[in-house]
């Protein structure tokens, strides 16, 4: 395993610079801090910075200039979920575990049944291609820059994880049949982000605290009106199944809470599940497959001899090892570092100890190709990791 430290992040490492002279002060606008109505804890302003910035690349501007990059990001607050809850009446939500975990086999069987027919939709599917046939002002770049940045908005309010999941599921269903310009590209993640917060959140941040986030980029109306439009263009339905959705219970499939590798197994498999979020390639694939191939992922990265799909996996998410090839294969590389490795929130926060240090285990570069034939493992029947 690698060296880790401390995460610094961007607007850390800014006064760090700013005290050794290194760099001048931001504008003023950039650092002031604000206090929600209600009385809530004072927060700094998160701004992104220009979202034509491509991932992966250099981009140039028709001038030939190289675009900058992401602006200051306060110091990031993250929700402690190294607390196990595993009790019905507990926020099962705060560790990323699924309610449907929590309730009796029947009862199990007829919701996951519910979650599969959801999830296939097509009011809850994106159009795979959007980019291509709906968008000509947007490409997959600057989604993957407006993604990352939102990973980190979510650490500064502390939002459930679910919450983020459901925040690019919106977006990504709007961006299928309505074409925007990149100005608005922001205000659309905010925007989606503030309708998925009241709708996942017990206290979601207000409506100013967005315009805050974007140093007031948007008038409240603007923010408003975006999310009337979005939520009116997805005729108000919030509930489509994510990743995250389905998750929770692959998870318990594999492991007790008792077992002392549980915790590092769930932030791991949250962790590669979150990597497909900044990937315009991943929203081809179901939320089903992408949460069963975050587990495939994990279960092979923590012990690469073992076969990483059993009889129990496949009879919990009705997937054959062959269903998740390409879907593991493209989270795989996510992992490797090898795509959009310029996006890097999800990775830092995976790069602290309450997460384990996950997002430093690093996978062999190839997968047996047997790990993926559809014939059950003779001797890996067992549930352990």
């Amino acid at each position: 395993m690698e060296n880790v430290t401390i995460r610094v992040t961007r607007a850390a490492a800014r006064r760090k610079r700013m005290e050794d002279g290194m760099e001048t002060p931001i504008k003023k606008t950039e650092t002031v801090e604000v206090e929600a109505a209600d009385g809530r804890r004072k927060r700094r302003r998160v701004v992104l910075g220009d979202i034509t910035q491509e991932a992966n690349s250099g981009v140039l501007d028709g001038g030939g200039k190289k675009k900058g990059g992401l602006k200051n990001v306060s110091e990031l607050v993250i929700i402690d979920i190294n607390k196990k809850v595993i009790e019905p009446h507990d926020d099962c939500n705060s560790v990323g575990v699924d309610p449907v975990t929590l309730v009796c086999p029947k009862d199990a069987s007829e919701i996951d049944t519910y979650l599969r027919s959801m999830e296939m939709r097509a009011e809850n599917r994106p159009n795979a291609d959007y980019i291509q046939l709906v968008q000509k002002d947007v490409t997959a770049g600057m989604r993957g820059v407006l993604v990352d940045w939102l990973v980190e908005v979510a650490e500064e309010y502390k939002l459930l994880p679910n919450t983020l999941f459901s925040t690019v599921s919106c977006i990504d269903r709007f961006l299928s049949c309505q074409c925007i310009n990149r100005s608005k590209l922001q205000l659309l993640g905010v925007s989606c982000m503030l309708a998925a917060s009241k709708y996942e959140e017990i206290s979601p941040p207000n409506t100013e605290e967005f315009r805050y986030i974007t140093d007031n980029t948007y008038t409240k109306d603007e923010v408003v009106d975006m999310e009337f439009d979005v939520l009116k263009y997805l005729k108000w339905a919030m509930g489509a199944p994510t990743a995250k959705t389905f998750l929770g219970r692959f998870i318990k499939e594999c492991l007790s809470e008792s077992d002392e590798s549980y915790l590092q197994f769930e932030f791991l498999s949250s962790y590669l599940a979150e990597l497909s979020l900044i990937d315009y390639a991943c929203i081809q694939y179901p939320p089903s497959i992408i949460a069963a191939s975050a587990v495939f992922l994990a279960r092979f990265t923590l012990d690469t001899n073992a076969n990483p799909w059993n009889t129990t996996l496949h009879l919990c998410s009705n997937y054959n090892p062959s269903d998740l090839k390409d879907c593991v294969g493209t989270i795989h590389d996510l992992q490797l570092n090898k795509k959009n490795s310029s996006l890097t929130a999800i990775r830092e926060k995976y790069r602290q100890h309450k997460f384990k240090f996950v997002a430093t285990l690093v996978p062999p570069p190839e997968i047996p190709s047997t790990y993926f034939e559809d014939a059950s493992p003779d001797n890996n029947n067992d549930q352990s990791v």
